[in-house]
């Protein structure tokens, strides 16, 4: 049996009430993993796949109208412009009952884990933030521009609008198997999905409310990454009372997949600190 294979083996999938599908895999202390909005589940395979064998229990979700899930279900305006992915994620923990978790964000995971992690601490063993952000809401200039790529998935379709945008998230080093397997996640993308995601983003603004964040937060950003940058996981760090910063070579915004065995080597050194 090829690793591949074997990879697949041991992966199972699990379906909340709501009708999230998350690839659960390992034994141990838990772990909630958060893609990129332009990523599922598999965006966070590999990573995954190292701290499941190293005695954890990982729970990769694909996000509402994302992958294996059922798109989000939409308010009583009809829309889907106000829903609550934190409060998808909190529901999830309950139903796993395997709360606390060490919980995982990249990008706009990160943003939706600091929002779980901000209102339900309890819930929340240690928080990582891979290239995030504190949101789109930041100011009027980035929220129009959140909004707009609706329009343009919309006209484009998610082939072509993942082809204008894939490169932009893998340093220039990045291997062409990697690059590939970026561009064809977010080729998948659905218009359901990365409307409530592009309007969470929009609304979010998570810088207030940094300083009372009481996780133990570990922040990683891709050194090549041109989409939310260092400087911004650096702001987060700074702001995040006794939060950890690290940077991983060789990578850009997809980090958790150009660079996974980098990423889990500092994610797993930082657990060890937290339980020495």
């Amino acid at each position: 049996m090829t690793a591949t294979a074997e990879s697949a083996a041991r992966t199972t999938r699990w379906v909340s009430a709501r009708g999230v599908s998350l690839e659960v895999r390992g034994a141990g202390d838990p772990v909630l993993l958060l893609h990129g909005i332009g990523g599922s589940a598999a965006a966070c395979g590999a990573l995954a796949e190292v701290l499941s064998t190293r005695g954890y229990r990982t729970y990769c979700w694909d996000a509402p109208g994302y992958g294996q899930s059922a798109d989000p279900a939409p308010g009583a305006d009809g829309s889907t412009g106000r829903y609550d992915h934190a409060l998808v994620v909190a529901e999830l923990i309950a139903e796993l009952d395997c709360g606390p978790v060490h919980l995982i964000g990249t990008s706009w995971g990160g943003v939706i884990a600091t929002v779980v992690a901000t209102a339900d601490p309890a819930s929340v063993r240690s928080l990582v933030l891979a290239d995030s952000t504190r949101g789109s809401g930041v100011s009027r200039e980035r929220a129009q521009g959140m909004r707009a790529r609706i329009g343009e998935l919309r006209a484009a379709g998610a082939p072509a609008f993942a082809a204008a945008r894939a490169g932009r998230l893998v340093s220039p080093g990045c291997g062409a198997e990697i690059a590939r397997a970026v561009e064809s996640d977010m080729a998948r993308v659905r218009l359901s999905g990365y409307t409530a995601a592009a309007e969470f983003m929009a609304r979010t603004d998570t810088g207030p409310s940094l300083a009372t964040l009481t996780a133990s937060t570990l922040v990683l950003v891709g050194v090549d990454d041109v989409v939310t940058g260092v400087d911004e996981s650096r702001l987060l760090a700074d702001a995040i009372p006794g939060a950890r910063f690290g940077l991983i070579l060789g990578a850009g915004h997809a980090a958790v997949q150009e660079k996974p065995g980098a990423v889990a080597a500092h994610i797993l050194r930082f657990w060890k600190e937290l339980d020495e």
